[in-house]
C-alpha cells in the first residue's frame, strides 16, 4: 500500500494548535469532517477514543498513529498534522509528541486499516524520514517525503530481491 494515496493534501494540518491530547484529537477530527472525509464526527471521535483506552496510539519518539475504523469513514484517509511545539499526547515513552498520522478507515476495511498503520510503521522507523517531516513546511513537501521514502524502500526491496542471500545456514521452510 501506498500512504501516498490516502495522505490528502486538504487534510493536512501543517501546525496543529491542540496543546493536549483531547484537543488534538478533536482538532483531526474536525479537519476529517470538514473535508468530507468523515460524516459523523461523534461516532469517528467514539472509535478513536474507544482505542485509546486500550493503550495510547502515541507510539513514542514523538509520533502518534491514532485511527479507527467505523461507519462514519467514507473514505479511507490518513490525515497528517504536526504539532511545532509538541504536546502531551500520552506517549509510551512519555515525551512530547510532534507528529500524527490520524488513519480513518470504513468498517470493515480490515486489510486497508492494517496496510496503512504497516506502511507507515515501515517509514517511520527512519529517523531521517521523521526529521524531514518535522522540518515540513507545505502539504505537498509531505506527499514528496513519503513519495520519496516509499519509492526508496521499494527500489531496495526489489534489490534485495533480486540478489539471492549467501549463507552457511540451512534454510528452514514451515508451512502453518
Amino acid at each position: 500500500m501506498k500512504i501516498n494515496e490516502l495522505l490528502i493534501k486538504d487534510a493536512m494540518i501543517m501546525d496543529l494548535a491542540a496543546t493536549d491530547k483531547a484537543s488534538a484529537i478533536d482538532e483531526m477530527v474536525d479537519k476529517l469532517y470538514e473535508t468530507g472525509r468523515i460524516t459523523d464526527k461523534t461516532v469517528f471521535k467514539e472509535g478513536i477514543l474507544k482505542r485509546e483506552a486500550q493503550t495510547s496510539t502515541g507510539l513514542g519518539d514523538g509520533i502518534a498513529m491514532p485511527h479507527a475504523k467505523n461507519a462514519a469513514v467514507k473514505e479511507a484517509t490518513v490525515l497528517f498534522a504536526k504539532s511545532k511545539k509538541g504536546l502531551d499526547y500520552a506517549s509510551l515513552d512519555g515525551q512530547p509528541t510532534y507528529l500524527f498520522f490520524m488513519i480513518a478507515a470504513p468498517e470493515g476495511a480490515n486489510q486497508t486499516h492494517l496496510e496503512a498503520l504497516a506502511a507507515l510503521s515501515r517509514l517511520l522507523i527512519n529517523p531521517d524520514f521523521v526529521a524531514k517531516l518535522k522540518n515540513a513546511q507545505t502539504p505537498t513537501e509531505v506527499q514528496t517525503l513519503f513519495q520519496t521514502a516509499e519509492d526508496q524502500k521499494a527500489a531496495e526491496e526489489a534489490q534485495e530481491a533480486a540478489v539471492p542471500e549467501k549463507s552457511d545456514q540451512p534454510f528452514v521452510v514451515a508451512v502453518t
